[in-house]
């Protein structure tokens, strides 16, 4: 065991173990099955203790890393369909989760605005979603330059890595988001073949300025990708009520030429469910490839066609097609889940800012909020101390490191303090469940007793 040691407490790891239990006879369609098996009984014993080094993902207190237990239903979906295993890979793996597919993709295409005829398909992550984008755009262009924000996640430049392309970063704004200027002087000098846009970094949570940036792609002739794997589904509130988000940045969705969206985020999904959508359906012809063993018992387009994958668990199609029955992308919806997550963090964006020793790094543009300490001489050992000081009173945050030069532009005072030459660090929370916004202000209070 690690030095986190019964996280889950005694209580929730007995219940954990007698579920496990119960759900053992239940593993089987087959109706002569032994209804007992000692062994695998007693192993699911030892996992619900090994389990017990685990962080309480499902509590209000944990507002750490982007980790929730899924929504029930989905959960539930997701067991159900695993009793056959189906495999979405071709139509006789999978024929009825095939087609679940087919219409979440179509549902998750129309919440991001993306045109029809479109292309798209459920992958096991947000990183495979990414690097399929990436690879269509390099066999589009093949020696051409992708560049990101340096907000943007660490999967780009990697699968660049991968598929043998060069990629570059852009600065950030004062927001978090890509500086328009630095890019537009990018593009000018050449060679640009894909931007890839954020709408909703992992670290801040910001929204690149999405409308500005279609504006340049379509006068260099570059091409846009959107990864919003953690903020596609804030378009849902997108529709000037409140709370609301940038409005403007998820219609500019219209504009990417692909886009991809983690339902295991905020989707409520379990891991892995991520989705790459495609504006234009003819680069479909890239994935093309023989396998006459695999594609015959239907003359329908098999999702193994279009994936760079093979298997692919389709109860994930189960537990998303499912989800969206029970609650549909509206915001009455799934839009519920969203707004409690964007109230709390503004909740506790303005607890924060409301006291002296603490300072917001950036104002929240969806869940996820940051704060610095504001009193201490060494702000980055404020934080530290400070992350200690909630973890022992049960509070589960982050923390994060940024560039100090950054920081000092938008909080000028970082200057006379001392720390890390290069960085600084701040508190980091991600409120993303929806009982986060009845404990916000709580946790406000905290963080800034914590930080003074």
């Amino acid at each position: 065991m690690s030095d986190h040691d019964d996280l889950l407490g005694d209580v929730f790891a007995e219940r954990l173990a007698a579920r496990a239990a119960a759900l053992l006879p239940l593993g089987t369609l087959n109706a002569d099955a032994a209804p007992e098996d000692p062994a695998a009984a007693e192993a699911l014993g030892d996992l619900a203790a090994r389990l017990r080094d685990t962080y309480p993902y499902n509590d209000a207190h944990y507002a750490g890393q982007m980790l929730k237990p899924p929504v029930p239903v989905a959960w539930a979906a997701y067991a159900t369909a695993m009793l056959l295993n189906p495999n979405n890979h071709a139509l006789d793996g999978g024929p009825a989760t095939a087609a679940m597919e087919k219409e979440v993709v179509e549902q998750l295409a129309d919440m991001l605005h993306v045109p029809s005829p479109r292309l798209g398909h459920l992958t096991s992550s947000g990183t495979i979603a990414n690097l399929e984008a990436l690879f269509v755009a390099r066999e589009l262009n093949p020696d051409g330059i992708v560049v990101s924000s340096a907000q943007a996640h660490y999967t780009h430049s990697r699968m660049c890595g991968v598929l043998g392309v060069e990629h570059e970063s852009i600065p950030q704004d004062a927001r978090g988001a890509m500086d328009l200027d630095a890019l537009r002087a990018r593009l000018e000098r050449g060679g640009v073949a894909t931007v890839v846009a954020t709408l909703g970094t992992t670290a801040l949570g910001a929204l690149d300025p999405l409308p500005k940036i279609a504006d340049l792609c379509e006068q260099h002739g570059a091409r846009l990708h959107v990864d919003t794997a953690y903020g596609g589904f804030f378009a849902l509130l997108a529709d000037g009520g409140e709370p609301g988000v940038d409005a403007d940045a998820y219609a500019a969705l219209a504009r990417a030429d692909s886009v991809v969206i983690d339902p295991h985020k905020h989707g409520l999904q379990p891991y892995g469910c991520g989705c790459v959508l495609f504006a234009d359906p003819a680069v479909g012809r890239f994935y093309a490839h023989e396998s006459p063993y695999t594609y015959f018992t239907s003359s329908e387009l098999h999702l193994g066609e279009i994936s760079l994958e093979c298997s692919r668990a389709g109860a994930s199609a189960a537990a998303l097609w499912t989800t969206l029955r029970a609650l549909p992308l509206t915001r009455d919806g799934l839009g519920q889940h969203l707004s409690a997550a964007r109230r709390a963090g503004l909740r506790l964006a303005e607890r924060i800012a409301a006291d002296d020793r603490a300072a917001l790094l950036v104002d929240p543009s969806l869940d996820i909020v940051c704060a610095l300490a504001t009193t201490a001489d060494d702000p980055g050992a404020a934080a530290e101390r400070a992350f200690d000081t909630l973890a022992a009173d049960g509070w589960h945050v982050a923390t994060l490191r940024v560039d100090r030069a950054w920081a000092t532009s938008i909080h000028p005072w970082l200057a006379d303090r001392g720390g890390d030459v290069d960085h600084v660090t701040a508190i980091r929370c991600c409120l993303l469940k929806r009982e986060h916004e009845a404990i916000a202000e709580e946790l406000g209070d905290a963080i800034v007793a914590a930080l003074g």
